[in-house]
């Protein structure tokens, strides 16, 4: 019996569209944007003047079409889902799911009711954030997130959130470990009923298993999640 591929696509095997920020920060291997990071080829396009300010602290206005444009671009060559490099487009992914047409996962946040579904009775799935101060309601309930979730914050650090939302050129990883530690520390001090924390940015994950290590925790960044989603994308076959 012969076998039939069907054609229809420009490029095969990165089932994985990446919509990106225009940046210019070190993104480290275990970074969204670090092509090495992944287990699997993933595609990736660049959103014009979607700054890390503009995306986090004012909400992306007036971003949706270049975004829309950008993961159409990607369904287009060959992408099955799309997903993003900054938690905070969970703002984006019902308009984005509607325009192209794929599976969309915006943000980790859309991790943390099921982390928390996963959990011991009494035990809380806390949220590690790069920007306490502009994550909103919004954000979580667009990402289907507890309005009452615990969360803490890196804004405070020395390193990390300057570099990553004043998008330097330069990164100091071990003082931007630190004030991801750090952050994870006070989010099961001030929480104690956290018991998994979820990290929202997607430059945390390199520093995934040094918080595991800190607090004692699972921990579930944006490398888990669209690993998982990947996995249903383009499953396995035994």
């Amino acid at each position: 019996m012969s076998t039939v591929n069907r054609g229809g696509k420009s490029i095969y095997g990165a089932s994985v569209g990446v919509l990106m920020l225009e940046t210019r920060f070190p993104r480290i291997p275990g970074d969204v944007g670090n092509a090495a990071t992944w287990p699997f080829p993933v595609l990736f396009r660049i959103v014009r003047d979607a700054s890390p300010d503009r995306v986090v602290r004012q909400g992306a206005p007036g971003l949706l079409d270049a975004f829309v444009e950008a993961g159409k671009e990607l369904v287009g060559i060959g992408a099955d889902g799309l997903t993003t490099s900054c938690g905070f487009l969970a703002l984006q992914q019902e308009e984005l799911a509607r325009a192209c047409r794929v599976p969309v996962a915006t943000s980790s946040l859309m991790q943390v009711a099921l982390v928390e579904a996963l959990l011991p009775p009494g035990k809380r799935a806390g949220i590690l954030t790069i920007s306490k101060a502009s994550l909103t309601e919004e954000h979580l309930a667009l990402a289907g997130a507890p309005l009452d979730t615990p969360i803490a914050g890196t804004d405070d650090g020395r390193e990390f959130t300057r570099v990553i939302l004043g998008d330097e050129s330069e990164l100091d990883v071990d003082l931007a470990r630190q004030d991801v530690v750090d952050g994870a520390r006070r989010l099961v001090e001030e929480h104690p009923g956290v018991g998994a924390q979820v990290l929202e940015c997607t430059n945390m994950c390199p520093y995934s298993a040094d918080v595991a290590e800190a607090v004692g925790l699972p921990v579930y960044d944006f490398v888990t999640f669209i690993t998982w989603f990947q996995s249903g994308l383009k499953p396995r076959r035994f």
